[in-house]
């Protein structure tokens, strides 16, 4: 179908979906093929990139004063058919593309609208883009077609496939089906869809294939039969189909047989809007499927132009394969004359070009969904933009070299292409269109839905959309409300179910990345989401929860006056408090009597008063460490107890020194330990201590730390020494005390009982070494709050045992057999043992 014009552009379409090659004699000519089964939807498409031109023909604003024609061509949904128009487009042989004889004019045509399957346009931009003859396909997908390399001239307004199996992605994503089958054609369309979704499955790790199948063409019935069993065994419940409406006839009519139910189809755009599966027989198995289809549009006028369709308007040549005339034959069902030989004998009806398209039902003049058409008028319109802003070239400002502008009447294609990847302009609908760089348009796609009807019919319902912006990537937008499901809900589509919080994935062997076991977390590790690829670990001071989907605060663990241990080392320290300060007030109230004034009643009391102290220095080992506590508590608990062993070391020389003062000039030892000499010596030994104390605390004070060692989901609060020589010397010195005190009360056990006191210190400091020894293997070896816990028992028994073994002998004579608490009776025991 032609029009002539200024400018020439050329159409490639499919107004016949088949075609019949002639048998090859090789004796004779090859007859040229026959095209049958004429589609009233390819006519359409056909007719609308004529409507386009008219309507760009009207327009004042675009292109004035230039024509445009067209020339339009039938593919016949066959290759060689195809690629042979599209050369014939190109190279002008036809009588009707004749150039002048002096050469010059426009090219027989200035691009090409079309063709409508990927294969046709890989095999016509190889060929034609080497002439760099824009080519503007509204229908092939192929995401090779964006190789600019190979194919420097192709443009489309359909969106790449590339863009549709993102947005497939997205809807995967949306529903959360991780698992799912994909069935391709086997030709370019397919095989690149296969390839582009294994790739993003690897890349992303959201969602695996289940199963990749090829539809074979033709009629393979095996290969269709096994692969619907695939279908039938698979545990995928989504079967995303990127083919051809021929192929899901084909695979449908296996579904059935096999009566393979429980599937969410998802369609590519090649069948999205297939009328031909819409029918009571397939919708108990397709009800509810979604697709994606071509962007819908409104194109007003088109209603009117296509009814104005007639062979005296359009085909002014009677050519009798005039795609006009087909149309007509076939929508009337009539023949015109000449045309066929045999008709009219067979009781055919003869067209008379008088009957009225308005009086026929006819799917050529629905209008109601424009998709390709769609595309089609975009594509037309890109090109007459592309050409208006060419003519616009004000000369000596040109893009070219020399700043010069093209000519219409020298025009090369390539300098068409030059504008064309530069068009922008917005449809009446409101969708912009441009090209990036690898000649994609802008992608937008409309979300379908099959909605099974209670009288058995079908209908597409748009739920959504997928976009792409200039600014944005791909955006999904769906009405979940509307959708109609055939189980009333979304199919579950997964290989493993979803991981909760508190455990991870863990691949299984030999599978997808979608099938998984879910692991725990391991001790220490937690996971706050759903399908976490690894656990992580809590803060330094946090601890999982039992089901380790958060983290909590760790608990802390001290020695605290509130726990039973606790309260219970609290109690012993205040009655040892209480018991030293009712011995000292016993011993205040009779310090005037022989038992309390025998052997310096002054260090008596200054060894109660130690005592005490000792009793009341456990406390600072008790609640949370403080930086002040643990710095006073080793320093009270080592001066108190070098104090009292000071006065203790001193009263047991005070006894050896009188029993030597007893024999013949021994008399002279006693000056040595007076009173003031025994003050003296019990300050000298405790500023010792106090030296050692001031030293450790000034080099390296103990303080607060938290302690992550002992359990790994609690923080054991402690006093950390600083300084674990310091701690050493503090002890030993203590230790040196305790055994030199030991020692001499052990070599003065003998002496008479009216000097000895010995004997109760010698069982005293036996009690407090045993204690002190005992003492530094079990501190090592208790963790946490037990290590301080067994210090405070440490200093309690060491301390009552002092108590008890020193001054409760003398408190019994004082407060029960007061009889014995005089010189006399003293003196009396010491004569009776003599």
């Amino acid at each position: 179908m032609h029009k002539p014009g200024d400018v020439i552009l050329g159409g490639l379409f499919e107004v016949h979906y088949t075609s019949v090659f002639p048998e090859l004699t090789f004796t004779s000519e090859p007859k040229t093929p026959i095209c049958q089964g004429f589609d009233p939807p390819g006519f359409r498409h056909a007719m609308t990139m004529a409507f386009a031109v008219d309507e760009i023909n009207k327009n004042p604003n675009l292109l004035p004063n230039v024509t445009l024609g067209y020339s339009l061509y039938d593919n016949c949904a066959t290759l060689v058919i195809g690629f042979s128009a599209a050369l014939s487009l190109v190279s002008g042989q036809e009588e009707h593309f004749l150039l002048q004889e002096n050469c010059s004019g426009t090219p027989p045509v200035i691009g090409i609208v079309g063709d409508s399957f990927s294969t046709f346009s890989i095999a016509t931009s190889d060929v034609i883009g080497l002439f760099k003859i824009p080519i503007v396909s509204y229908f092939a997908t192929c995401s090779c077609l964006s190789d600019r390399n190979r194919f420097p001239s192709f443009f489309r307004t359909i969106p790449s496939d590339t863009f549709q199996v993102h947005a497939m992605i997205q809807i995967l994503k949306h529903f959360g089906w991780t698992w799912t089958g994909l069935l391709v054609s086997d030709d370019d369309y397919g095989l690149h869809v296969a390839r582009s979704f294994q790739h993003e499955s690897t890349q992303s790790g959201q969602f695996c294939l289940a199963y990749s199948e090829n539809l074979p063409w033709g009629s393979n019935s095996i290969e269709v039969k096994r692969i619907v069993k695939v279908l039938k065994k698979s545990t995928a419940r989504v079967v995303i189909v990127f083919a051809h409406q021929i192929h899901m006839i084909q695979l449908m009519e296996e579904v059935i047989k096999q009566d393979v139910t429980g599937l969410q189809w998802l369609a590519s755009e090649a069948w999205t809007t297939a009328v031909v599966l819409q029918t009571p027989r397939h919708m108990p198995y397709l009800s509810g499927t979604l697709g994606i289809a071509i962007r819908r549009g409104e194109i007003p006028g088109l209603k009117e132009f296509l009814l104005r369709t007639h062979p005296d308007v359009f085909d002014g040549n009677n050519n009798e394969t005039s795609m006009v005339r087909q149309f007509w034959e076939y929508t009337f069902q009539c023949r015109f004359p000449l045309m066929q030989v045999g008709w009219l004998e067979a009781g055919g009806i003869v067209c008379t070009g008088k009957e009225d398209l308005k009086k026929v039902e006819t799917e050529f003049l629905d209008v109601s969904n424009l998709r390709p058409e769609y595309n089609i008028y975009k594509a037309v319109y890109a090109l007459a933009y592309a050409l208006d802003d060419m003519l616009q070239c004000v000369p000596g400002r040109g893009p070219f070299s020399g700043h010069r502008c093209p000519d219409l009447q020298r025009l090369e294609p390539w300098q068409l292409m030059y504008y064309l990847e530069k068009v922008n302009f917005t449809t009446p609908f409101g969708d912009q269109v441009s090209f990036d760089e690898n000649g994609d348009a802008l992608p937008i796609y409309d979300l379908m839905n099959w909605l099974w009807l209670p009288d058995g019919n079908a209908q597409i319902q748009n739920v959504g959309v997928v976009k792409k912006t200039v600014f944005k990537d791909e955006e999904l937008t769906i009405d979940d409300d509307k959708i109609f499901w055939k189980s009333k809900q979304p199919v579950h589509s997964v290989c493993s179910k979803s991981c909760p919080p508190g455990t991870r994935m863990a691949v299984k062997k030999g599978q997808p990345v979608c099938c998984f076991d879910c692991i725990s977390c391991s001790e220490g590790m937690f996971s706050n989401k759903t399908d976490s690829l690894e656990c992580v670990s809590c803060p330094q001071d946090f601890w999982p929860s039992p089901r380790r989907d958060h983290c909590v605060p760790k608990k802390t663990e001290y020695l605290s006056y509130h726990e039973p241990l606790g309260i219970c080392l609290t109690v012993a320290s205040l009655l040892g408090t209480f018991i030293s300060t009712l011995v000292l007030g016993i011993f205040t109230h009779h310090r005037s009597t022989p038992m309390v004034r025998a052997n310096n009643s002054e260090l008596s009391f200054l060894l109660l008063v130690s005592l005490k102290l000792c009793f009341l220095c456990s406390l600072l080992f008790i609640g949370q460490p403080r930086l002040w506590t643990c710095q006073l508590r080793h320093a009270a608990f080592g001066i108190s107890f070098v104090l009292c062993v000071s006065c203790i070391l001193v009263k047991t020389m005070v006894v050896v020194a009188v029993f030597k003062s007893s024999k013949p000039g021994g008399r002279a030892v006693l000056k040595w330990f007076g009173a003031v000499q025994q003050r003296g010596t019990v300050l000298v030994l405790t500023s010792i201590q106090a030296a050692i104390c001031t030293a450790w605390l000034v080099s390296s004070s103990p303080s607060p730390h938290k302690n992550t060692h002992y359990y790994n989901d609690k923080i054991v609060y402690e006093c950390a020494v600083g300084s674990t020589i310091g701690f050493a010397v503090l002890l030993s010195y203590i230790g040196l005390l305790a055994i030199v005190s030991f020692l001499l009360a052990f070599l003065a056990r003998n002496l008479p009982d009216n000097f000895n006191e010995a004997k109760l210190i010698t069982f005293s400091m036996l009690i407090f070494c045993a204690v002190w020894v005992a003492f530094v293997p079990a501190y090592i070896n208790s963790p946490g709050k037990y290590a301080d816990a067994v210090e405070v028992f440490a200093i309690l028994a060491s301390s009552f045992g002092l108590l008890v073994a020193l001054f409760g002998p003398k408190c019994y004579i004082i407060l029960m057999r007061p009889e014995r608490n005089t010189k006399k009776a003293i003196m009396a025991r010491g004569a009776t043992k003599s």
